[in-house]
């Protein structure tokens, strides 16, 4: 496959800038013909005034958007730190709130897709926290205590159903990568029955 092609799916999906290091351990490609794939990327989007941008510091590489949408994009972040959240941010809530702390990769497997907006959302809206994981090289997620104090709870282990679900063996044989990839629509389903009990708090 293009090795430019890789490269810019890899960008688009990261939540954190990638260093040469991180891409040539996933792409097994020598760093020159990564530097050299980058550049031309770079150059492209630049060239076909693109609403993406790739941006770099110190060797790490991040796909941002244009500088040019910067306004845009601002209102539709105040937008979404506003209103509701949506049924997917929701769900991905309900999911740190009974498993937490979880890493983003794990969260990923439960929902089957990938979080890194809504993450961000969680964030800017305060309701969850981030923090590095020395057992762990994704970061990992846990709920804020503006998120307790809003539910008007003392502890999280108060929510309804907290110590069964928080301990559920399916979510955790998954999660392990002992259970077979098929049962992740169960999981889904009980991420949806968690979702429902949070909102009767």
């Amino acid at each position: 496959m293009n090795i430019k092609s890789q490269i810019e799916s890899l960008l688009f999906i990261a939540a954190k800038p990638l260093s040469l290091n991180d891409l040539n351990k996933i792409l097994n490609k020598d760093k020159k013909d990564i530097e050299k794939a980058l550049m031309e990327l770079r150059d492209i989007y630049h060239q076909n005034e693109s609403g993406l941008q790739i941006i770099e510091q110190s060797k790490k590489y991040q796909m941002v958007s244009s500088a040019d949408n910067a306004d845009l994009v601002q209102k539709y972040l105040e937008d979404e730190t506003s209103g509701d959240l949506s049924q997917p941010s929701l769900e991905a809530l309900t999911i740190i709130a009974y498993r937490g702390p979880i890493s983003k990769i794990e969260l990923e497997r439960i929902r089957g897709v990938n979080c890194s907006l809504i993450l961000r959302n969680l964030l800017l809206r305060g309701l969850i926290e981030e923090k590095s994981s020395a057992s762990k090289e994704d970061k990992i997620y846990n709920v804020s205590l503006d998120f307790i104090r809003f539910l008007g709870i003392e502890k999280i282990e108060q929510l309804s159903d907290y110590e069964r679900l928080s301990k559920d063996q399916t979510i955790s044989d998954f999660l392990a990568g002992t259970l077979n990839a098929d049962s992740s629509e169960d999981i889904k389903v009980k991420a949806s029955d968690d979702r429902g009990n949070k909102d009767n708090e």
